[in-house]
């Protein structure tokens, strides 16, 4: 699904379309693992007995909730961020049933940063800090995939436009 080109202006084109990197949704696999094996485990060693079946029942309602918040809700979030680079700005989307976004335009842009631990290093991802000249000052977008490429295209995408600026 591409970014809807309904919010772009006539003449802004998508140069990056990103969801945070993919790293992201580790941890929410390895917990909804957990608890599916910690549920099965749970059903099948319940004592048997007349509250046998509403134990089961319980386990299995707990096991969908902290399946729900701990691998689910993550997942949600992951596929509603949406970091997107155009010609002409920075758009930042996200939100799962509340939608939100920040937009920062390119010539706006006073610095633009990225830090990256030694484990977003090994998995090439990071996080992107843009400040501008505004209110609200800074964007910090985490776990950006390829965050020194995405620092090295927002650096260029911002010489070009002083380039057309000054002609």
């Amino acid at each position: 699904m591409g970014f809807p080109e309904d919010i772009l202006t006539d003449d802004e084109m998508v140069v990056l379309d990103l969801h945070p990197h993919w790293v992201r949704l580790v941890g929410p696999l390895a917990c909804a693992v957990v608890v599916l094996l910690l549920a099965v485990l749970g059903v099948f060693f319940t004592p048997s007995g007349a509250a046998q079946q509403p134990l089961q029942y319980l386990i299995l309602i707990i096991a969908v909730a902290a399946l729900f918040w701990l691998s689910i809700r993550p997942w949600l979030r992951w596929v509603t961020t949406r970091y997107v680079i155009t010609t002409e700005r920075v758009l930042l989307r996200d939100g799962i049933l509340t939608r939100s976004g920040h937009d920062i335009p390119l010539g706006r842009i006073n610095d633009v940063g990225f830090r990256q631990t030694l484990f977003e290093r090994l998995f090439s991802s990071g996080t992107l800090t843009i400040e501008s000249a505004g209110e609200r000052g800074q964007l910090s977008l985490t776990s950006v995939p390829d965050v020194e490429q995405v620092h090295l295209r927002l650096y260029e995408l911002g010489e070009d436009l002083q380039g057309r600026a000054s002609a």
